[in-house]
């Protein structure tokens, strides 16, 4: 994993990657103007000082490394702002957007990002265990609950979605739609990360594709996704409940208040779609406090 991600600097900084600490790594930050940042769980650093600022021609050289000297064959990925890399990491990009209007409808897409200025390589870790205490409560007989895990942006959600499945399938059939390859990391069909042995992935799939074709064909007991956010993701999974399968899930809150704001997320709990939800959060320390409530918001259970 190290060596994939050093390789992808420019090899004037390659020997000062080599000797950062890797362990508990969260975020790398590039930025043309500024020194490397690198975001632990419970602090940042920076690579060097104002002598060590990355400008054009750094940053030039980490994209010709990224997307393999072809921008273009990277380009519908630019367009989502992100580019996956092997292993789950992935790689967030600002710079200049361009856009147009999508149908008559006066949404937006974009159309392509240059003038790229910022980079934010996301570090992929596969914790095994880390959700081993919550499974025990989003369990419901021989089957689970329909669960969303919820937090902001970059607190872990994903990490845990992973473990989850992997216990999981150890006993029950389960489907991963895993949109941004970033839960099982296939290469060439074959997941990097433990997903369990009665785990199947459909990988770099959109969700509402993929959720439909799964359920179709391959039978799951389980489905598990990334990122929920669209009203029509959310009809889908109220689609799919209704079919006897179960869904467990991620998306982005900060709060319970948060989520019963939330229109299509509350009229889920309100017809005991959803049935758990657990939240994450990130504590001063950097570990992680969880907390698993019913469909209620009622606290059924916390680490700590």
């Amino acid at each position: 994993m190290v060596r994939r991600l050093i390789t992808v600097f420019p090899t004037s900084i390659r020997p000062r990657m080599r000797k950062i600490k890797w362990e508990e790594l969260e975020e790398i930050r590039i930025r043309i103007g500024w020194p490397v940042e690198l975001i632990y769980s419970n602090h940042n650093e920076w690579l060097g000082n104002y002598d060590s600022m990355i400008d054009r021609k750094c940053l030039d050289e980490m994209l010709n490394y990224i997307t393999g000297y072809s921008a273009f064959s990277m380009e519908e990925e630019l367009k989502q702002g992100y580019i996956s890399m092997e292993g789950g990491h992935r790689i967030g990009i600002t710079g200049h957007a361009t856009y147009e209007p999508l149908g008559l409808g006066g949404e937006l897409q974009i159309t392509n990002l240059v003038d790229i200025g910022g980079l934010n390589i996301r570090i992929a870790h596969e914790k095994k265990g880390c959700a081993k205490e919550l499974v025990e409560h989003i369990r419901k007989g021989d089957s689970i609950y329909n669960t969303l895990f919820f937090a902001p942006p970059g607190v872990g959600k994903t990490t845990y979605l992973r473990d989850a499945i992997r216990l999981i399938a150890e006993e029950r059939k389960c489907c991963v739609i895993d949109e941004r390859s970033e839960i099982a990391a296939c290469v060439h069909g074959r997941p990097q990360n433990d997903l369990g042995r009665r785990c199947d992935v459909l990988d770099a799939c959109p969700k509402l594709l993929g959720m439909k074709m799964v359920l179709r064909s391959m039978s799951p007991e389980v489905i598990a996704v990334d990122e929920l956010g669209k009203p029509e993701e959310f009809a889908l999974l109220e689609e799919m409940c209704s079919s006897g399968v179960k869904v467990l899930g991620t998306i982005h809150a900060g709060s319970m208040e948060e989520i019963f704001r939330n229109k299509e997320l509350r009229e889920l709990l309100e017809k005991g779609i959803v049935e758990r939800l657990v939240q994450l959060e990130r504590l001063s320390d950097g570990s992680r406090k969880l907390c698993v409530y019913d469909g209620q918001g009622g606290k059924i259970w916390e680490n700590t």
